[in-house]
């Protein structure tokens, strides 16, 4: 559906985007990662043919961006960072005036406005001037212009900003229906979200992609990277030396008394079959098991890891993970 091939900017003496390539599928949604100046939002501009590229090519739909610039955009809904709504209109008036420009038929112009609006849950503030709603309506009417026209093809950069957890999750509801009829390029800071939308994501920094790979491989490398965190009555030299003859357990650590024979202690494992194991063990040394849950590596942990990275070959996200040195102080939350 798109297919961005060596793209290159240039600012001057300063690149932001440096010869990358990456795809979006037929009715998919792409999670598009990184931290602030990482060339998100360049190379989400270029894609929507807001910004000419200094190299490399963009095909929307089988249209350059560049050589056939009106066929590509045909197939564009755009909702970039910032919304581009006019304050001194109304919302339904400029829902309008969008679709004009768009070329939607004066016919389908209405009917495309009132479901946009609908999808939306803003048809209440169709009447309302835009500069007296809230930022997270206006968020949602500038979501609302990005369906007008029925493209193909939707880029959203930061849907859910100024949007409240219930708005939030209408939004997520939204994009998921929205993946039938579009293929979707969704840009966050927040991995957590692009998890709960997306199937898969490319990570970009500093201008570089560090890697692509898909959701699932994302949640298995959280699994293995777990804690077992416990709480034991007994004595503190059994206890280390019964979990650490454990098969599967990579080390013991944060050893803490919290009362006479009661120590809390954290067991970090290969994966979660140890578990039962050391339980067993436990019981069967008579040491009293007080308290135990899991940990494991947070979402927003894993992307700190991968954009620590100072660039180069391009990988699986596994495999930067593998490659990565361990995160500083208390890398792990509780589940």
């Amino acid at each position: 559906m798109v297919e961005i091939r060596n793209l290159t900017k240039h600012y001057g003496r300063n690149t932001a985007v440096k010869g990358i390539s990456f795809e979006i599928r037929d009715n998919e949604i792409l999670g598009f990662l990184g931290p602030n100046g990482a060339g998100k939002s360049t190379t989400m501009n270029i894609i929507a043919g807001y910004l000419p590229a200094s190299a490399g090519t963009v095909t929307v739909c089988g249209h350059d961006i560049t050589e056939d610039a009106i066929e590509a955009k045909k197939c564009i809904g755009y909702l970039p960072e910032i919304p581009p709504v006019y304050p001194d209109m109304r919302v339904e008036e400029y829902l309008k005036f969008c679709a004009g420009l768009k070329g939607v038929k004066r016919a389908d112009i209405m009917p495309q406005v009132e479901k946009a609006m609908e999808r939306l849950v803003i048809t209440d503030m169709r009447r309302r001037l835009i500069r007296n709603l809230s930022k997270g309506y206006k968020q949602r009417v500038g979501f609302a212009q990005a369906l007008l026209g029925s493209p193909k093809v939707l880029i959203l950069d930061e849907p859910t900003v100024g949007l409240d957890p219930a708005q939030v999750t209408e939004v997520r509801r939204l994009i998921l229906d929205l993946k039938r009829d579009h293929s979707i390029i969704f840009s966050s800071h927040i991995l957590s979200e692009v998890s709960a939308v997306c199937e898969r994501v490319v990570i970009i920094n500093k201008g570089e992609i560090l890697a692509e790979d898909t959701i699932e491989h994302l949640e298995a490398s959280m699994t293995a990277n777990t804690l077992l965190n416990l709480t034991v009555d007994g004595d503190r030299d059994t206890i280390v030396r019964i979990i650490k003859d454990v098969q599967g357990v990579k080390a013991v650590r944060d050893i803490r008394e919290l009362a006479e024979r009661r120590w809390s202690l954290s067991a970090e494992l290969e994966n979660e079959d140890a578990r039962g194991e050391i339980m067993t063990a436990l019981v069967s040394n008579k040491c009293g098991i007080v308290e135990m849950n899991m940990a494991k590596l947070s979402l927003e942990q894993v992307f700190l890891k991968v954009t620590s990275q100072a660039g180069g070959k391009r990988s699986s996200l596994q495999d930067l993970l593998d490659e990565t040195p361990e995160a500083p102080d208390n890398p792990y939350d509780s589940e």
